[in-house]
């Protein structure tokens, strides 16, 4: 006979959890573009981000499979960062089909000023979470993001 859920694994809770990360993301996301210039919206950031944090180089397709967006998205998207001068396309010597997205001195300095940019905001958040709260939900929040990206991992590496 199954049990009902306990406190503990109740899926309710686990929903107002990502309900409030969800929330959580819109506030933040509308509080980080009004401090990128005009036209920049957080998605061009994100990809320049990603390419400081994981590494340049890489494909629009394999950009949108780290997105989890459409390729076409993610063209757009590379297309802004090139127009602002924080990316350019080279061959790719793998496949002379597509191209590979290598960051610029520019584009490092477009996330530095960015990130700069956004100090005071985040400083007048950080002041509202004491030290010890802020490490322990950013170990929670990291822990429950490495889960989910494995999730979405396609067992041995295939796409399928």
């Amino acid at each position: 006979m199954d049990e009902p859920p306990t406190e503990t694994d109740d899926p309710r809770r686990m929903f107002a959890i990502f309900n409030e990360i969800g929330i959580i993301a819109q506030l933040s996301r509308a509080l980080f573009e009004d401090r990128l210039p005009d036209g920049v919206l957080l998605p061009h950031f994100t990809l320049v981000n990603h390419l400081v944090r994981v590494r340049d180089g890489q494909t629009p397709l394999a950009m949108a499979r780290a997105f989890q967006l459409p390729k076409t998205t993610v063209s757009h998207m590379v297309s802004v960062a090139v127009r602002h001068g924080w990316v350019e396309l080279r061959p790719n010597p793998d496949d002379g089909r597509s191209k590979r997205v290598w960051l610029t001195e520019a584009g490092r300095a477009f996330r530095e000023k960015a990130i700069t940019d956004l100090m005071p905001e985040l400083t007048e958040v950080g002041a509202a979470l004491k030290p010890q709260a802020q490490e322990n939900l950013l170990r929670h929040l990291t822990g429950l993001r490495i889960f989910l990206d494995a999730q979405r991992d396609p067992p041995n590496g295939s796409d399928g």
